[in-house]
């Protein structure tokens, strides 16, 4: 074993660049000095550094008092044949020997012990700097970290911020779970079992501080296992996510509530009928009743009053119809002089639907009083049931605003649809019977409008937008008819009829050099049919487009009606390489927590939103939050509805990655698109 130890020590020796003839030369002249019997100061210091040198090469001591016992052993071998020596004088030479070697011995361990009690006090005030570094890098994180052992339900680490959160629970198997808020606990706790086996959670819950204050936590549980995969320790994180929800719930605030009179703005109206469509379908006896009305004659205020008169009155009616409002009903201001007014849940529409518009018509009895002007305001109202004159949204506004037109014509204060008064009932029909040979006659057709990188200026890719020749009526919009093809049946062919003509396209121009993508915008009925990523998958396999060229884009409301198949759908989409984008993001109600989990790749900004940002800041305050979220969660954000410089410039400034609108360049033939992406846009869009 010593022989072995003594083999590597040389060998590290050696291959640290040492040579063993100078080590033997060294260690003859060691004797000699020892046999000279110097005992000075010189002499011990030297000593002691070659016990240093001996700790520093990995000689251990026990080499050095076997050097010296060998020593010992050749001088007194020495001493036994000196015959010219006298016993005495050999008892008193090897006493002289021993002290001398023990002198040399010790001196040489303790310089070893010296340079060994050195490098240990360096290693540990390093390694206390380096704790004292790591607690000041914890103590500045905002997250909050700890650490359990799950065999005994002891913290092995808690972060130093944490006890500024809670003192008194902070070491508990769950820190602060005393200070959650009461409502938040079970959560909490769920998460923990979670976590004991095997499966990590994240969490959101109320923390109650000392002070009074409440504060929103974000709580992550990530458990670990041993090499036998038992669960052994528990990680965890908190993190203060106060501010952050406080601003997502301003933005969706902003997002779904008339700036002017505080009232539901249409795009939460919209989603709150079609909640209430879908309740209403599973029961048979409930009925959902939607009013709208409009001034009548409030362009006269504005025109003669100024536009502050026009406010204030609008601002008026709005408490006055709240008057009218229970709790579970919605009012809401669509724009301008309009309102909106959803009943969710009555077994007999008609009957609360009239009691509603009496007790409307009744607030409006009064004058209204602005720096001293009596104005008198009346107003008309449409009234559209479920089921009787629709069964989605879509219709059912559709027909409150013809029943509301049709109480101008004929002097009334409110009217219920009537199919029979409808003059577009009949001219739908006969284009819903066209539409079903559109795609036969070759009079469907695709525009392309360009959609720019905003920091190269080069265009990058197209969206692609269905336009019908009717021969007839001229080119139509797909307002026209998308909305007939799916209550007809029709949307699924129209969108793989779009899906392909755009793919084999985008081949097409790809084959010439140009690297594009093309994305086509999916409506709600199509994304219902879990044949729809097959059919895509069918689709690139016959144009030979790779799916990353292919983008699809879905509303926000679409996205929020059937998460758990829509999340399936996007799941399936990934793995054919095409992206997926959120068209008309910022109207709908959508929940951040689905937008992180999601297969999702491109956030549109409503064009409401980008169209005024140069003269509204709440719209400008808006696309701002919805960029940095989009960044924050990893998505590209494309603003559409450009239309000015002014707009273009502060889209730049806030980062935003795409953009698209009429003053880039409006829809257009594909070899006109094509015409264009050779160049670098223009300071005036050109």
């Amino acid at each position: 074993m010593a022989a072995d130890a003594t083999r590597r020590a040389l060998q590290r020796y050696v291959e640290g660049g040492g040579h063993l003839d100078k080590l033997i030369a060294a260690q003859l002249a060691h004797f000699a000095e020892f046999l000279s019997a110097r005992i000075d100061r010189q002499s011990a210091e030297r000593l002691s550094h070659i016990g240093a040198t001996h700790y520093h090469h990995g000689v251990e001591p026990v080499w050095i008092m076997g050097g010296h016992l060998l020593y010992l052993n050749h001088l007194r071998g020495n001493l036994v044949h000196a015959e010219a020596t006298n016993a005495l004088e050999r008892a008193q030479l090897e006493a002289a020997l021993v002290k001398l070697l023990f002198r040399n011995m010790g001196l040489m361990i303790e310089g070893y012990w010296e340079a060994a009690a050195g490098s240990l006090r360096a290693a540990r005030e390093h390694n206390d700097a380096l704790q004292e570094q790591i607690a000041g890098l914890l103590a500045n994180i905002p997250q909050l970290l700890w650490s359990v052992d799950v065999a005994t339900n002891r913290p092995l680490y808690i972060s130093p911020g944490a006890r500024e959160v809670c003192d008194i629970d902070v070491e508990l198997p769950i820190p602060c779970l005393a200070a959650t808020h009461p409502e938040d606990r079970p959560l909490v706790t769920e998460a923990w079992r979670e976590a004991l086996i095997g499966r990590g959670r994240e969490v959101e819950s109320r923390v109650c501080r000392d002070d009074g204050e409440t504060v929103w936590f974000r709580r992550v549980f990530y458990p670990y296992r041993d090499a036998a995969g038992r669960v052994v320790r528990i990680d965890g994180l908190m993190e203060d996510v106060t501010e952050s929800r406080r601003m997502v719930a301003q933005l969706q605030e902003m997002a779904t509530t008339d700036s002017l009179t505080g009232l539901t703005n249409r795009a939460l109206l919209n989603d709150r009928i079609g909640q209430a469509l879908k309740t209403a379908q599973r029961y048979s006896d409930r009925e959902v009743v939607l009013l709208l009305l409009d001034l009548n004659h409030f362009k006269e205020i504005n025109d003669t009053l100024g536009h502050d008169a026009g406010d204030a009155v609008l601002c008026e009616v709005a408490q006055r119809l709240r008057r009218v409002v229970r709790k579970m009903d919605t009012l809401a201001r669509l724009g301008g002089d309009e309102f909106a007014i959803l009943l969710p849940w009555e077994r007999d529409g008609r009957s609360a639907a009239s009691k509603v518009a009496e007790n409307i018509l009744a607030a409006f009895a009064e004058p209204l009083d602005y720096e001293g002007n009596q104005l008198y305001v009346s107003t008309g109202i449409g009234i559209a049931l479920y089921p009787e004159h629709g069964s989605d949204v879509a219709t059912l506004l559709k027909c409150a605003d013809v029943a509301m037109y049709g109480t101008k014509n004929r002097e009334v204060h409110y009217a219920f649809y009537d199919a029979d008064q409808d003059d577009n009932a009949k001219e739908r029909l006969q284009l819903s019977a066209d539409l079903r040979y559109a795609s036969e006659r070759g009079e469907l057709v695709l525009a392309y409008q360009a959609k720019v990188d905003m920091r190269s200026k080069t265009v990058i890719g197209a969206e692609a937008l269905m336009r019908w020749q009717h021969p007839e009526r001229g080119l139509l919009p797909p307002g026209h008819f998308i909305p007939l093809a799916e209550r007809s049946g029709l949307i699924l062919p129209l969108t793989d009829w779009a899906i392909e003509t755009a793919a084999r396209q985008c081949r097409t121009w790809l084959d010439t050099g140009l690297d594009l993508t093309v994305a086509v915008n999916v409506p709600g009925r199509a994304l219902q049919d879990r044949r729809l990523a097959r059919r895509v998958a069918d689709i690139l396999e016959r144009s030979g487009l790779p799916g990353r060229h292919l983008e699809l884009e879905i509303t926000e409301d679409v996205l929020m009606s059937d998460m758990d198949n829509v999340s399936l759908l996007l799941g399936e989409l990934a793995q054919l390489g095409v992206s997926v984008a959120i068209d008309d993001f910022g109207t709908g109600y959508s929940s951040l927590a689905y937008l992180r989990r999601l297969p999702l790749q491109t956030l549109k900004i409503d064009r409401s939103f980008v169209m005024g940002m140069d003269r509204d800041d709440n719209a400008a305050v808006i696309v701002r939050a919805i960029v940095d979220l989009a960044h924050n969660l990893g998505l590209r954000v494309v603003a559409e509805g450009i239309e000015s410089g002014a707009v273009w410039k502060r889209l730049g400034e806030l980062c935003c990655d795409e953009g698209q609108g009429f003053w880039i360049g409006r829809p257009v033939p594909p070899e006109e698109l094509a015409a264009c992406c050779g160049g670098v846009m223009g300071t005036d869009g050109s």
